[in-house]
């Protein structure tokens, strides 16, 4: 795999602050999704440091010329339903009017397979860069199905950008075996993998901590 692709968060007080707050078992939901939202949004500045850029000169107020930037082609926030979804609204507030494509994939409990059920794009997604939701990325399969659906899309392998709240190990050997060339932005590399193919020392369901529908 090539390491440049990896884009971990740089290490922090802070950092490691938010992870305490949103790994603890006992957080409530507000908690959770409060702690979450800033840590999707610094995953998000993260991955936005990566896309294409290309000049655009403005007129500040005291007419001076600024030389700025803006982004070089159009994005699509695709979320891997329902946790990819998390990020939906800090990717609005940074990314106003840009849309939003959904992926529908779902693991067999039993097997641990991943099947697809559902996508839904923009026209012009194969134009666009693609920032694609997926907070946890355990064994993969779900991960790299979505990826397939993109390709079959038209969008290039070089426009898709992973961001991703928790990486195993064993999951981002997977993911780099079949696609060399992806980009992934994380929070944190896990220690491994339980029996039940959770994270370790992980964090449980994202998207039932997140949307509050967890049991028990």
């Amino acid at each position: 795999m090539k390491l440049s692709n990896i884009h971990l968060l740089a290490p922090s007080h802070y950092l490691t602050y938010l992870h305490t707050q949103i790994r603890n078992k006992q957080a409530e939901h507000s908690c959770f999704e409060y702690y979450s939202d800033q840590l999707l949004r610094q995953l998000l500045v993260q991955v936005a440091a990566l896309l294409p850029y290309e000049k655009n000169e403005v007129i500040t107020p005291i007419g001076e010329t600024y030389a700025g930037l803006k982004l070089a082609r159009g994005i699509c926030g695709v979320s891997v339903i329902r946790a990819g979804e998390s990020f939906e609204g800090e990717y609005r507030r940074m990314f106003s009017g840009q849309p939003i494509g959904k992926i529908l994939i779902q693991r067999n409990p039993q097997s641990k397979l991943p099947k697809y059920f559902y996508s839904h794009f923009p026209d012009d997604i194969a134009e666009r860069a693609v920032l694609l939701f997926e907070p946890m990325l355990a064994t993969g399969g779900s991960l790299i199905m979505a990826i397939e659906t993109l390709l079959e899309q038209g969008v290039p392998l070089e426009n898709i950008y992973v961001v991703n709240v928790l990486a195993s190990p064993v999951g981002v050997e997977r993911l780099f075996a079949r696609f060399p060339d992806i980009q992934l932005v994380t929070s944190s590399i896990e220690q491994g993998l339980s029996d039940q193919a959770f994270m370790k020392p992980g964090i449980g369901d994202f998207g039932d901590r997140y949307f509050g529908t967890r049991h028990g």
